[in-house]
């Protein structure tokens, strides 16, 4: 046989056996997530509840997300790291100092802006400290979210149910991601930020969902960045053998998983409860966070040996994980095995008497079956699982539509996983945060304002200097200590106080230094009463076309 052959036979069955395998997963966590059951929540009052939010660089939506957890989870206690922040974030916390509920961890050069793995210990060592000698440590939770997180009012109820810390076997919960732009009417976005908005929630809900659930059957349930729900005690065991909870990969919170299965404790995937994030609205974010996404497990291979010898982990639970260490690798095989694949189509196609018509006459209408079932399909089947399973609203055309998309939105974590090789081979690992999109939006102080005159109705007093190039208006007394500049907004570098009211005539306030900050006022949230028993429902958040 020609080698020519002998080669061509080689790269089709490679991509044969690669298609069948990734078809047979597909197959496999669509079932399981379609039978997957909803349970009933608990008494969560029986659980000491604390929250801890890392913030690099937050200051557009820290203030959004402190009023919410407030509002909707009275009683619990949150951690915010300000993690050297630049952008005025301790400012906006400083405006929670009087709030009990509300504590703060300040990290400063040179120890901080090490990822969010030691921001994250730096909060867990914090809470040791300041949690009484006599607490139960099996009874405190510690969860984790992001800065910008909208978390269901309902969760604590969820999570204390008998499937969850409502036994004491589970140690670590992961609830279910949405995007929060799908929860509200959002403006100013365009088509294609629309599409990618709604094909992150769809990702997270279905494909991510379906695979939560296949794990919840083998045992190896991977915790998220976002919604991650630990018993204290768990976390002790941790520091205690390695020193810290948290450690240094990327996907630090997989990570944490991976420890807490080797301890030989359980997790779980609550579908019943959610906690909304901000989605990405372009592509070259969205492909830089699913790069870190991919090198992060690249790196959690090392442990792959001690869970091969763990006798606490069960033969289906490692081949699970087993299965999710290698997929970047297959994705870096898989590449040049189809790209090699269309090389040869398109040789046989140009070297077929009568061209494309020629070849497609001559029998080459039948690979684009293949590609359909082989290609489309177990990409586009979601958009209909998206649909039945949690947003019934849709179109059926509309989810269709929707599941092709997500064929072509999946090439972006093939991209993704070629940078995180790279990264590998250069030895990076050092990552930057991916800017909020409230972050773009132009700063008011940097919009020029026409002059205009001053007018003060009362008395004002400036026992330093006040200059005015644009419009003030104090409607009472206003007495300045130091220097106050107004250009249009105001600017308070040192101290000013206000004893009557005090009006800067402009629709945007941006504070520099520790000062007041206005807030803005709070969503009303969606749902029904929090913390009532959680029953089944298809649609907790109403996303808008």
């Amino acid at each position: 046989m020609p080698v020519e052959i002998q080669s061509l036979a080689v790269l089709n069955t490679a991509a044969f056996l690669l298609c069948v395998y990734f078809c047979a997963y597909v197959l496999s966590i669509l079932v399981l997530h379609l039978r997957t059951q909803r349970s009933h929540g608990g008494d969560h009052t029986g659980f000491d509840w604390h929250i801890v939010i890392p913030c690099r660089n937050e200051a557009s939506v820290i203030a959004d997300t402190l009023h919410r957890l407030l509002r909707d989870l009275p009683d619990v206690t949150v951690w915010c790291v300000d993690d050297a922040s630049d952008d005025g974030t301790d400012a906006v916390l400083h405006t929670f100092a009087a709030d009990p509920r509300i504590r703060v961890v300040s990290r400063r050069l040179p120890d901080a802006v090490q990822g969010k793995g030691a921001a994250l210990n730096a909060a867990w060592q914090t809470i040791e400290r300041h949690l009484p000698p006599d607490a139960d440590p099996e009874r405190i939770i510690l969860g984790v979210l992001d800065a910008d997180s909208y978390l269901d009012p309902r969760c604590r109820s969820a999570l204390a149910g008998p499937r969850y810390f409502g036994t004491t076997s589970v140690a670590a919960v992961q609830v279910e991601v949405r995007m929060i732009q799908c929860a509200r009417p959002t403006t100013g976005l365009g088509r294609l930020a629309r599409l990618l908005v709604r094909l992150q929630d769809m990702e997270f809900r279905a494909p991510i969902a379906a695979m939560q659930s296949l794990r919840r059957y083998t045992a190896s349930v991977a915790m998220g960045g976002n919604g991650q729900f630990t018993r204290v005690s768990l976390l002790k065991q941790l520091a205690a053998e390695h020193g810290t909870p948290w450690h240094g990969a990327l996907l630090e919170d997989f990570e944490l998983g991976l420890h807490i299965l080797l301890q030989g404790s359980r997790t779980e995937y609550c579908a019943e409860s959610w906690v909304a994030q901000e989605a990405l609205t372009r592509i070259r974010p969205l492909i830089r966070q699913r790069t870190r996404w991919a090198q992060g497990s690249m790196q959690c291979g090392r442990y792959l040996a001690a869970i091969l010898q763990s006798r606490r982990i069960s033969n289906s639970a490692t081949l699970e994980i087993a299965h999710f260490l290698a997929a970047p690798w297959f994705q870096l095989l898989g590449t040049p095995v189809y790209l090699g694949c269309l090389a040869v189509l398109g040789w046989y196609v140009s070297h077929t008497p009568g061209g494309l018509t020629g070849w497609w006459t001559a029998g080459g209408w039948g690979v684009l079956p293949l590609i359909v079932v082989f290609g489309v399909l177990p990409f586009a089947i979601w958009g209909l699982v998206y649909r039945n399973r949690s947003e019934p609203h849709l179109s059926i055309s509309a989810a269709i539509g929707l599941g092709v998309s997500h064929w072509v939105y999946s090439y972006v974590q093939s991209v993704a996983v070629w940078f995180a090789f790279a990264r590998m081979l250069t030895s990076r690992s050092e990552w930057q945060k991916t800017a909020r999109n409230a972050d773009r939006t132009p700063a008011p102080d940097d919009v020029p304002a026409p002059p205009a005159p001053v007018t003060t109705t009362g008395t004002a007093t400036a026992t330093a200097t006040a200059t005015a190039t644009g419009r003030a208006t104090a409607t009472g007394r206003a007495t300045v200590t130091g220097r106050a500049t107004v250009p249009g907004t105001a600017t308070v570098p040192d101290t000013a106080t206000v004893s009557g009211i005090a009006t800067v005539a402009r629709p945007h306030y941006r504070p520099r230094g520790t000062v007041s900050v206005p807030q803005p006022p709070v969503q009303p949230t969606p749902l029904d009463r929090p913390d009532v028993t959680v029953r089944y429902r298809k649609r907790d958040l109403t996303c808008t076309r």
